[in-house]
């Protein structure tokens, strides 16, 4: 089984902290692939950063040229994942709702902690579109950047306790969700602390990954998720017409003839 990880931003230490997160949770015999935008923020922390990473997530997924059972999209609350369900047969998986579905299943209402204040609203928005918004007790934010997460983990780890201990005392959460992909590796300090489960979500999203591709299922393509219909779309995949990805501008969509979906119009 292969999966691909795919940071929603560019920075090259935070994937490094997803793939190493993503190997850690794999079950023996998983394949990991971990991937970054060849464009975009080196963070994302705002609605402009994050549609526009739905842009290069997307861009990634078609551009990348090896077989893979399941996406892993590890962005908390970020947009794209829709879309990327409409370009492949493959599972999709983002790691807000992969944290939510694995957190109700081991407590009966879960917090996210996660950066910023402006972030706050996102996650909720996703958490809501998601059906999973019942069950949680409250999003939290800690008051550093996703950059400031990436520069200083140690740091971090204070505020993102004491956010997930008022979680806990205050709106009486279960457990605890670590709203953004560079807390990879912080649940053991916020466990020992405060005694209740904590959910990474590269680590969910990696285990239902597995789960859904062992149980033979592939996305819906019947129609919500049913690819788009073939037309012009100018400079289609963007860093093929930009030179950005090694690929000629005439090389078109990994969604190849051979595959079970139609191909999409390439215009470079």
């Amino acid at each position: 089984m292969k999966i691909v990880v795919v940071n929603v931003n560019t920075s090259e230490s935070m994937t490094g902290i997803i793939d190493e997160a993503a190997r850690h949770y794999a079950s023996a015999g998983t394949e990991i692939v971990t991937l970054r935008p060849r464009f975009g923020a080196e963070a994302v922390d705002c609605n402009f950063e994050s549609y526009l990473s739905a842009v290069a997530v997307m861009d990634r997924v078609v551009t990348y040229g090896e077989p893979y059972d399941a996406i892993v999209m590890a962005g908390f609350g970020e947009h794209g994942r829709d879309g990327i369900q409409e370009l492949i047969e493959q599972p999709v998986f983002e790691i807000s709702e992969a944290s939510a579905h694995i957190a109700m299943l081991v407590g009966r209402e879960y917090s996210v902690v996660t950066t910023l204040q402006r972030s706050v609203p996102a996650i909720e928005d996703r958490l809501r579109l998601a059906g999973l918004w019942d069950r949680c007790a409250s999003v939290r934010a800690g008051g550093m950047s996703t950059l400031d997460v990436d520069e200083d983990p140690v740091g971090s780890v204070y505020a993102i306790v004491e956010e997930a201990r008022k979680a806990v005392e205050l709106d009486k959460a279960e457990v605890i969700c670590l709203g953004c992909a560079g807390m990879a590796g912080l649940e053991e300090a916020i466990t020992d602390a405060l005694g209740v489960p904590v959910i990474d979500g590269i680590g969910a999203g990696v285990r239902l990954a597995e789960a859904v591709v062992g149980l033979g299922l592939k996305t819906s393509k019947i129609s919500t998720y049913a690819v788009p219909e073939p037309k012009r779309i100018i400079a289609w995949p963007l860093s093929v017409a930009l030179g950005l990805s090694g690929q000629s501008a005439s090389a078109g969509s990994l969604l190849r003839s051979s595959d079970p979906l139609p191909r999409i119009d390439n215009q470079g």
